[in-house]
């Protein structure tokens, strides 16, 4: 079996959609399935149940992944180790953003570059669904998430930046026209939140209740900022970002408002404690003596 087709079928497996997995490897829906029934033709057996509403993995094919990833992760590092060392870089240092600024924290990436050339650095945004189990998992050395984090096992680094709340509400909702809300009134409106992340992770940027006790009602969850802004735009929901999400997103159909009462986020690297190394520690110290960048 060629590597890309182990690829194919191991992003099949996780992503159980043909189209999803065609995009996401940059191949047509006919190349995943192709490459499928060939491989299904080889071992005499289905890999996937298919029906027009789902795509399921068979016994067959749930044995088949759980040989394959590990192989399929040593190959691939293998291959990664000896691109890098071929331009002088010795190891990768990849890192999951939770805010949307990536250029706002260029001064950080910049420094650890310049002063640590021979470590590649890779910046990647997160999506919202369980960026900590991400980090267990090793799709990530370190996360940019925002505090309270209370993991046993994570190492809670230093603060990269601190940014005020704003709310962010379509432009024809009753509270468009003002020029600070509280947090009180979060609790008349439906507020879109991630699901699947830790209650107390969620709580810290967004309460469950109003100062008064009041319960702040979560609307249809979503994973992604694209879908939770297009929910605010459609008046669905309201939600409060950071106030840095102002400087990426121009949207004439939104209104960001102040909310003094919100408490400020503060972003910090966070890694696990227990795969900590020498690029982790020098990012760090990169950060500290940088000091916190503050809107």
């Amino acid at each position: 079996m060629e590597l890309r087709d182990i690829e194919i079928f191991l992003v099949l497996s996780e992503e159980l959609h043909f189209g999803r997995t065609a995009e996401r490897l940059r191949v047509s829906q006919a190349r995943v399935s192709q490459v499928i029934r060939k491989q299904e033709r080889r071992i005499g057996a289905a890999l996937f149940e298919r029906t027009s509403r789902t795509v399921r993995l068979t016994a067959v094919g749930r044995q088949l992944r759980d040989d394959l990833q590990p192989v399929y992760a040593g190959l691939h590092a293998s291959m990664e180790r000896a691109r890098l060392a071929a331009r002088g870089v010795t190891g990768r240092l990849r890192i999951g953003m939770m805010p949307f600024n990536v250029a706002d924290l260029h001064s950080y990436w910049k420094a650890f570059r310049s002063r640590y050339p021979h470590w590649e650095l890779e910046i990647h945004q997160l999506v919202y669904l369980d960026p900590f189990g991400r980090l267990r998992n090793g799709d990530f050395d370190v996360l940019v998430v925002w505090l309270p984090v209370e993991e046993p096992d994570f190492t809670v680094g230093p603060v990269l930046m601190r940014d005020p709340r704003i709310l962010a509400v379509t432009a024809e909702h009753p509270l468009a026209q003002r020029t600070s809300v509280r947090l009180e009134m979060f609790a008349d409106f439906q507020n879109a939140m991630p699901s699947g992340i830790p209650e107390y992770w969620e709580d810290g940027y967004l309460p469950f209740n109003t100062p008064r006790g009041r319960l702040i009602e979560r609307g249809r969850p979503t994973n992604n900022a694209e879908d939770m802004i297009n929910q605010v735009g459609m008046g669905e929901t309201i939600h409060g970002f950071p106030s840095h999400v102002t400087r990426h997103w121009g949207m004439p159909n939104i209104r960001w408002i102040p909310v003094p009462d919100l408490a400020t986020l503060s972003y910090v690297l966070v890694w696990r404690t227990e795969s900590e190394n020498e690029a982790i520690r020098a990012l760090a110290d990169t950060v500290r003596e940088l000091g916190a960048f503050q809107f």
